[in-house]
């Protein structure tokens, strides 16, 4: 018998433990002399769910890699939308809508560089409109009127497949885009409406769809287009139509989800790969999943939205890799329950998910007047820590659970009355008199930084009126800094008083997206907002990578946006929906806690983590 050497050129490595594993050791065979087994690392299929759509629809126009993303419309309950949302590999955010309603049509190309035509709007169209990544502007039409078209490709190199014109009739047309106008190709060698279809102009693949039969049956069909002809291909192991399918070539594809030939009915949970010759199933979809708009490669995709039992739309995103890692998706778990359950608290937003701490506050008590209470986490439990010096709720509190700071809040309602100014320090034992603010104020927003280099701003004074003050303090004393460049309350705001994001928040005659940086002297608007309009969520992280969660929008919601110092996104919702909540942490290890209605619940944050595992070599 061959040895492993013989097979591979190599021999088999002995360890006393498990080596630090990557992407050199695939493959790879070792051997554990301390547990006495061969190891290596094999590459598996995962399917992980994501953050969903900020917008659930059916039949969406998709195009773009796993990490820049674009859906394009959709249907939903009330119509066919116009909206459209990218995603960046962790969350959505809004972007530019289209010029016009569109569902189930053909998609192709890139975040900054992306082509959709035909589909459906008020009937079915021919259209063809391209996405520079902030605007849309029209193309060459199709050469027929339908909807069901699938393609793929660039926005300079497209290909087109199939449609249904007029219903119920499946075409056999295929179209080649050279980004100005279409060209009519070599025919399908079958009619197909809604075929997955994937891979460049000269390489591409069609696989599976409706035919026009009368009842308008599924298909198992395959074949793949070399430029010019379609060639017969493996069928694929299930007949489907509304699948997703993502790939670089005709020889390297992925396909998952579709519905079978029952009307309307129940959609499926399968995945498989295509080599070129033959096709192997992979993971399975976490939930089932049809008429998905779709992007990525055969390794690494990720489909959204599409119906589970139709005509639901949710919004469900999710991700495909083919890898040697084990992923763990972004997700939030609850924490142990405060002492004392309150609502507008204090939390020193430096603080981590092992150490937090909470001050002040509301109880649950008629007349609303502040705690002086403070609490303490140790990643597992909230122990009672000696109290405020003067109660207040709806303050600042920065730093540390060594080194905290509060400012500014109210005792009394109503609130604009009862404004303070007192400032605090902890110093991981107890509360100490500091400096006053300037300004008495409560709702103090964009609050952030460690002991000695932090920054507040906005809020309302005593007067009741919404302020553009902002202060700093140096660890000794307040000092005015820039001013706002709107009057603002109960905003959202992450970083030091060198480098702040500052965003949301209550500016007649509502709640606001607005987002502005300081860089220590000025602030300048961002050309990033929230995705939602909210006040008096909880915030924390950096100037660069902040986490903004729950709120009032403007009643309570769930709803994260993390910011990655480019743009903020949805993030995985928290478990609770609520509102004047308090947190810390890291946009990637963040803690929230409280909140209205009063509460004692504590939510931890963990992002999504990639983890490679040795697997045990066995005999049978």
């Amino acid at each position: 018998m061959a040895t492993y050497e013989e097979l591979h050129g190599k021999r088999v490595e002995v360890f006393d433990s498990d080596p630090t594993l990557n992407s050199s050791y695939e493959g790879q065979v070792w051997y554990n002399e301390t547990t006495g087994t061969l190891k290596s690392v094999l590459s598996s299929g995962v399917w992980v769910s994501a953050t969903p759509a900020s917008n659930g629809s059916s039949s969406g126009q998709g195009f773009g890699i796993q990490t820049a993303a674009v859906i394009a419309g959709g249907a939903t309950g009330p119509g066919n939308q116009s909206y459209v949302e990218e995603y960046n590999g962790s969350g959505w955010t809004n972007a530019t809508a289209m010029p016009a309603v569109r569902q189930d049509g053909g998609s192709a190309g890139t975040e900054t560089a992306g082509l959709v035509w035909c589909g459906e709007g008020s009937g079915n169209l021919n259209t063809t409109i391209e996405y520079d990544g902030s605007s849309w502007s029209s193309g060459g039409n199709y050469p027929i009127t339908a909807r069901g078209v699938r393609g793929s490709g660039t926005q300079t190199a497209a290909i087109g497949v199939g449609g249904q014109t007029p219903a119920p009739a499946a075409s056999n047309v295929s179209a080649e885009y050279d980004g100005s106008s279409w060209t009519a190709g070599n025919n399908l060698p079958g009619n197909r409406i809604a075929a997955a279809t994937s891979g460049p102009q000269t390489s591409a693949l069609a696989t599976t769809g409706k035919d026009n039969t009368p009842n308008a049956s599924v298909t198992n069909l395959n074949t793949a287009y070399d430029g010019t002809n379609w060639t017969a291909q493996t069928v694929y192991p299930l007949s489907l139509r509304q699948a997703a399918s993502t790939g670089t070539s005709s020889s390297a594809n992925l396909v998952a989800g579709g519905v079978g030939n029952t009307p309307f009915g129940n959609a499926v949970t399968t995945a498989a790969q295509w080599d070129g010759s033959s096709w192997t199933t992979t993971g399975s979809l976490g939930t089932k999943s049809t008429h998905a708009a779709y992007a990525g490669t055969s390794t690494a995709s990720m489909i959204t939205g599409g119906a589970q039992d139709y005509p639901s739309y949710p919004g469900v995103t999710q991700e495909f890799n083919f890898s040697i890692n084990t992923f763990t998706a972004a997700a939030w778990a609850s924490g142990g329950n405060m002492n004392t359950g309150r609502t507008e608290l204090m939390g020193v937003k430096e603080g981590t998910q092992t150490a937090a701490l909470a001050c002040g506050g509301q109880p649950g008590t008629t007349p609303p007047i502040g705690l002086n209470n403070s609490e303490e986490y140790n990643g597992t439990s909230w122990t009672e820590g000696n109290n405020l010096n003067t109660a207040r709720k709806r303050g600042s509190s920065n730093g540390t659970q060594t080194a905290g700071l509060t400012a500014g809040g109210s005792n009394t309602a109503p609130v604009a009355p009862g404004a303070q100014n007192a400032s605090e320090e902890y110093d991981g034992t107890s509360w100490s008199e500091g400096n006053n603010l300037s300004t008495a104020r409560l709702g103090l927003g964009g609050s952030g930084g460690p002991q000695t280099a932090s920054i507040v701003g906005g809020g309302t004074d005593s007067s009741n009126n919404r302020s553009t003050a902002v202060e700093e303090y140096d660890g000794t004393s307040w000092t005015n800094g820039g001013s706002l460049p709107t009057a603002t309350s109960d905003a959202g705001g992450a970083g030091t008083s060198a480098a702040m994001i500052f965003g949301g928040g209550s500016a007649p005659p509502g709640n606001v997206n607005t987002v502005f940086a300081y860089d220590g002297s000025s602030w300048t608007a961002s050309p990033t907002t929230l995705t939602y309009s909210v006040r008096l969520m909880a915030s924390s992280g950096s100037s660069t990578a902040a986490i903004f969660s729950g709120g009032e929008a403007p009643s309570d919601v769930a709803t994260v946006n993390r910011y990655d110092g480019t743009v903020f996104a949805t993030a995985p919702s928290l478990g609770t929906t609520r509102g004047r909540l308090s947190g810390a942490g890291t946009s990637a290890a963040a803690i929230v806690y409280g909140g209205d209605p009063v509460s004692s619940a504590t939510e931890e944050f963990t992002g999504e983590t990639a983890t490679a595992t040795a697997k045990t070599l066995t005999t049978s």
